[in-house]
Parts: structure tokens; sequence; C-alpha cells
């Protein structure tokens, strides 16, 4: 149903972004794959081939993100879905966190979701059909049970820019979602975590287990489905039980 659809993911070259490129190609999806590390994104078209697009953007510049939009769409063509899913982890709490590290996770994990999302939405009005998907966390529903105050933020604030996007875009055809996952099996959790860490969390986890960021693409091609036209403002919880609400 989203034949030759023009896809862009943020934060494309990361686990998560990979399991949401390979989701919306299978849908048929034409992706334009975005993140800072363009290495990466070269290996990643050399395995997916013509219908992925490498595209290497600091997020946290409007100016380089209007650059790469119109590298997509003169590439492509107009977006039909953009997947905001870039973020960086912060597990400093109030008072060890310094001017620079509230900037840089705010510039990444908020600001880059803003931007990209005035890029796209003129198209998908005109087109009277569009879909954002914004990757947001539990933290910004808990206070951040092992995150940090910055990255806890950023992701309260980023479930209010879907609201404001929902609202405003709804008479457009075009959704606004977040998904608030939790602990999926990235190197946030195998590696920014301590063993203790996360043995203590799989208790808390009623499915006694992480999140594969297979069970997140799938979340992410649900909401970006025609299927979906009636779902908008809403934060969808993945956690394994976690937090309940």
């Amino acid at each position: 149903m989203l034949q030759d659809a023009v896809a862009v993911v943020t934060g494309a070259a990361g686990t998560m972004g990979r399991a949401v490129v390979e989701a919306l190609l299978a849908q048929g999806c034409r992706v334009a794959m975005v993140d800072v590390n363009g290495a990466a994104l070269d290996a990643q078209r050399a395995r997916w081939g013509a219908r992925t697009l490498a595209v290497p953007c600091d997020i946290r510049d409007p100016t380089d993100v209007a650059r790469a939009h119109g590298v997509v769409c003169g590439a492509f063509g107009p977006v039909a879905v953009l997947v905001n899913n870039a973020g960086v982890l912060s597990n400093h709490k109030v008072e060890a966190t310094t001017l620079d590290e509230w900037r840089q996770v705010l510039a990444v994990n908020l600001d880059g979701a803003l931007f990209w999302s005035q890029q796209v939405v003129p198209g998908m009005k005109a087109a009277r059909w569009g879909r954002i998907v914004n990757v947001g966390s539990l933290a910004s529903k808990t206070g951040g049970l092992t995150a940090g105050t910055a990255y806890s933020v950023s992701k309260g604030a980023l479930g209010a820019l879907t609201f404001s996007l929902a609202r405003e875009l709804a008479g457009h055809g075009v959704t606004a979602n977040a998904i608030a996952p939790a602990y999926v099996r990235t190197p946030m959790v195998t590696e920014q975590l301590t063993e203790a860490q996360r043995e203590a969390l799989l208790q808390q986890i009623p499915v006694g287990r992480f999140c594969e960021p297979e069970e997140f693409a799938h979340v992410v091609s649900f909401l970006v489905s025609p299927l979906s036209g009636f779902v908008t403002g809403e934060i969808i919880d993945l956690n394994g039980g976690l937090h309940m609400d």
C-alpha cells in the first residue's frame, strides 16, 4: 500500500534505524537514510540498492536539513513518510548535567525533529497525505529510570511536538504520532548500561526481556500504513509492561 512512497528515516545508521529502513522497504517505500555517519549509510545503500538513498546530514543544523531535504526531493520526489528516529542518550541527572550536554541532547532529540518536520510538511499538505512518526521514550513518562535529565526532558518535549503537529495537520490528511519504547536491544542497552543495571531492569519488565529492534520497526510500519489514518496524536507505549497508563 506504500509502493514507491518516499520515506525519510533519521538516525538510519543505528540499530533501530536500520530495522525501520528494512521494514519500510518491505512495504514498498523508497527510503532516504539520514544520519551523520555517511560511511555507514554508504555501506547500507550497497546492501539495499537503488531503492535507498544515503543522505549524510547534521540534523542539529536547519541549513543542513534544508540541503538534505533538497537532495531527497531531487532524487526521489516529495516526502510522504518521516520517521524522526535520531537520538542521543544522556544518563546524567540534574546536578551533573552540563550546559553543553543539555544543548547537545535537545538539539539532536528535539530540534532535528522540528527541522525535518518543517521541511516535509508543505509537501505533505499539498499531497493531502503524510505520516510523521517521532521516536520518544519511556523516560518522558517516568522522568527517566536510568536516563538522565536532558534526555528525559527532550523526549517529553518531543511528545508535545507530536501533539502540536497532530492537531495542526489532521485536516490536511497528515498524521503525527510517537512511539515511547523502553530498552530496545541496542548499544544504548548493551553498552551504556552496566550488567547490574540490565539485570535489575529485566526484573522489572513483566515480559522478562528487552524489546527487539524488529518489534519497534513493526510499530512504525503500523503508524505509517494508510490504514492508520484515524490514529493521530498518540504516543504508543512499547515497554513490555514496565509502565502502564
